[in-house]
């Protein structure tokens, strides 16, 4: 079995594009979100539903909206936390 690394680090934020196949050999996508350390990490876990034909193709979807969402979190924040 190949096993890919797609993980991104972008800032606090770790976006890990993850993909299923399913019993009629489309595959699923879905992406988890991972931010913090130890006791304060947040993992959130997007599952979507257009399906596709190959794994190479939902990985490509689920990193698109994975950075999509960390990009809309980054670009509410304010350049300087301590400054807000």
């Amino acid at each position: 079995m190949d096993i890919l690394d797609t993980r991104i680090a972008v800032g606090k934020y770790l976006v890990s594009p993850l993909t299923k196949r399913l019993d009629d050999g489309r595959f699923a996508a879905s992406v988890s979100i991972r931010s913090g350390r130890g006791n304060g990490m947040h993992d959130r876990v997007m599952r979507f539903t257009p399906l596709f034909a190959n794994s190479a193709a939902a990985v490509r979807y689920a990193t698109e909206q994975g950075l999509d969402w960390v990009r809309e979190r980054i670009a509410g924040q304010p350049a300087c936390p301590r400054c807000a």
